[in-house]
């Protein structure tokens, strides 16, 4: 008499207990990543270099660096925007790391909730 229900010669459960086993290698990795990540520093210049802006991979801000020839009182909204440029940039190359990084361990299959810190 043939099984009702359940898995047929009992393949399934081994196949998710796999898929289970490689969620949470993927996991690990992701959270290894993370905290490399973190660790490190992307920096970013504006106006041929006179701001320098350096971001953590926690998203902060660590270093502002300006050029004594930018620092001009007649001219403040210029020393706000070169220094807002080059956060952004900086923050921008953050961003494209830790995305390169996550499709380096998930291999490329997006998608998977969007509930990633990085």
């Amino acid at each position: 008499m043939a099984r009702r229900g359940g898995f047929p010669g009992g393949g399934m459960p081994g196949n998710m207990n796999n898929l289970m086993k490689q969620a949470q290698k993927m996991q690990r990795q992701m959270e290894e990543s993370q905290k490399a990540l973190e660790e490190r520093e992307f920096a970013a210049s504006a106006g041929g270099g006179a701001v320098e802006v350096t971001v953590s991979g926690k998203r902060e801000v660590t270093k502002v660096k300006l050029a004594e020839e930018v620092v001009d009182p007649e001219d403040i909204e210029m020393l706000e925007d070169l220094i807002m440029a080059a956060t952004n940039e900086a923050l921008r190359t953050m961003e494209t790391e830790a995305g390169a990084a996550m499709a380096k361990i998930t291999g490329g299959i997006g998608g998977m909730g969007g509930g990633f810190p990085f």
